[in-house]
C-alpha cells in the first residue's frame, strides 16, 4: 500500500528501496521493472509500490511518444513540479495575511483617536481573562522599544517563574531595551532568585530591592502599563487594568522612580544583604509600632508568616518585652521609630 509511504503534509515519503529504484531508473535511462526487481532483489510487488512514490513524487515521468515507458527527471525538475503548487498557495495565504493584517493595523490611530474622544474615565481596558492579558503581555514585550520597569513583591519567586523570565529578560536585553526590576529585600534570600539576578545584572539589566512594594506592576516604554485585577473569586486567575492613558501612566512611572530611589541596588555576591541583615527587622518593627498583625507584616514584607515570626520572637526578645503587643508599644514610645525613620 502507497498510503503507508504519506507524510502529514499529503506529500508521498521517499523511503530508501524507492531511492535505490530511483537510482538504477537513472543509470538505466528508463524505469525497467524486471531489471530493477532483480538488481534490488526485491519482488515485482515492491517494484510497483516504489513505481508509485516515484510517479507521486515526479521523480518517475511518461517518456513523449511513449506513456507506457517511464524515465526519471532530475530531483530539482521533479521538486518544481510537485511542490509549485503549494508554494504558490502559500505565498497567496502570505500576502493575504499580510494584506488583512496591514488594513487592521492601519485602524490603530482610528482607535485610539476614538478612546481619547471618550470619557477619561474610561482610559483603561480591565482583562478578566488571564490567558489574553498574558498574550497581550507578551506582544507588548517583543513591541518594546526602549524600556521596560517591573515590580515584582511577594518576596522569593518560583523557579519555573525564573526560568521564563530570564528567557524574556535576555531577548529584550539583547535588543537593548532596557529593564529595571525593583523586588522586597526578602528575595535576597531567595539562592534561585540570587543565580537569576546574578545572570540578567551581568547581562545588563538592573535590579534593586525594597522593604515595602506597591502591587505587581509592568510598565513598557513608559506607554502602557499592567495593574493585576482585584478579583473575589480566589480559584480564579486574575486578569489585568491595562492602562494607556498618557496621564496615568506617567503617574505610574512617577510611583516607580520614587520606589526605584529608594531602593537598594541586589547584589547577589554582597554577604550583608538587606534581607539578611537589620534592614528587615528595622522594617518589621515599623510595621509593629503601627499595630500591625503577624499576617500582614508578613504580606507587605514578601515573607512568610511563619519567617516573620522568627523575626518578631526576635525582636520581642531584644526589647526585653514579655509579649509581641509590648514590642510594638516599646519601640513606638521609646524613640526607635523616630531612628528607624531616619535610617529608612
Amino acid at each position: 500500500m502507497v498510503g503507508s509511504n504519506y507524510s502529514a503534509s499529503g506529500f508521498a515519503e521517499l523511503d530508501d528501496l524507492s531511492a535505490s529504484a530511483y537510482g538504477q531508473a537513472v543509470r538505466m535511462g528508463r524505469f525497467e521493472r524486471a531489471s530493477i526487481a532483480a538488481t534490488l532483489s526485491v519482488s515485482p510487488e515492491e517494484v510497483a509500490r516504489t513505481e508509485l512514490v516515484l510517479r507521486h513524487l515526479k521523480l518517475l515521468q511518461p517518456m513523449p511518444g511513449d506513456p507506457s515507458a517511464l524515465v526519471p527527471v532530475g530531483p530539482d525538475v521533479a521538486a518544481a513540479d510537485l511542490v509549485g503548487a503549494a508554494e504558490a498557495q502559500i505565498r497567496d495565504l502570505q500576502s493575504a495575511v499580510t494584506d488583512v493584517r496591514t488594513k487592521l493595523l492601519s485602524l490603530t490611530p482610528l482607535y485610539f483617536e476614538g478612546r481619547r474622544e471618550r470619557n477619561r474615565v474610561e482610559a483603561f481596558d480591565l482583562i478578566n481573562d488571564a490567558t489574553l492579558v498574558q498574550s497581550m503581555i507578551n506582544e507588548r514585550r517583543q513591541q518594546c522599544r526602549s524600556e521596560v520597569l517591573m515590580i515584582q513583591p511577594g518576596g522569593p519567586r518560583p523557579p519555573e517563574v525564573l526560568s521564563a523570565a530570564r528567557e524574556t529578560a535576555h531577548e529584550m536585553l539583547g535588543r537593548g531595551v532596557r529593564v529595571r526590576t525593583l523586588y522586597q529585600h526578602t528575595a535576597r534570600s531567595d539562592l534561585p532568585t540570587r543565580s537569576y539576578v546574578r545572570e540578567i545584572t551581568e547581562a545588563g539589566a538592573e535590579v534593586r530591592t525594597a522593604d515595602e512594594v506597591i502591587d505587581r506592576l509592568f510598565i513598557y516604554d513608559r506607554e502602557i502599563a499592567f495593574l493585576p485585577e482585584r478579583t473575589a473569586d480566589p480559584g480564579r486567575p486574575p486578569g489585568a487594568a491595562v492602562v494607556r492613558e498618557p496621564t496615568l501612566v506617567a503617574f505610574l512611572c512617577s510611583v516607580f522612580d520614587h520606589l526605584w530611589d529608594g531602593a537598594t541596588p541586589f547584589v547577589p555576591e554582597n554577604p550583608k544583604a538587606p534581607a539578611t541583615g537589620d534592614d528587615v527587622k528595622r522594617s518589621i518593627m515599623r510595621l509593629m509600632a503601627k499595630g500591625f498583625k503577624d499576617e500582614m507584616v508578613a504580606r507587605r514584607l514578601g515573607m512568610s508568616v511563619r519567617t516573620c515570626r522568627r523575626h518578631i520572637a526576635e525582636i520581642t526578645e531584644e526589647m526585653e518585652a514579655t509579649s509581641r503587643f509590648q514590642a510594638g508599644f516599646n519601640v513606638a514610645v521609646s524613640g526607635i521609630l523616630a531612628q528607624l525613620n531616619d535610617l529608612i
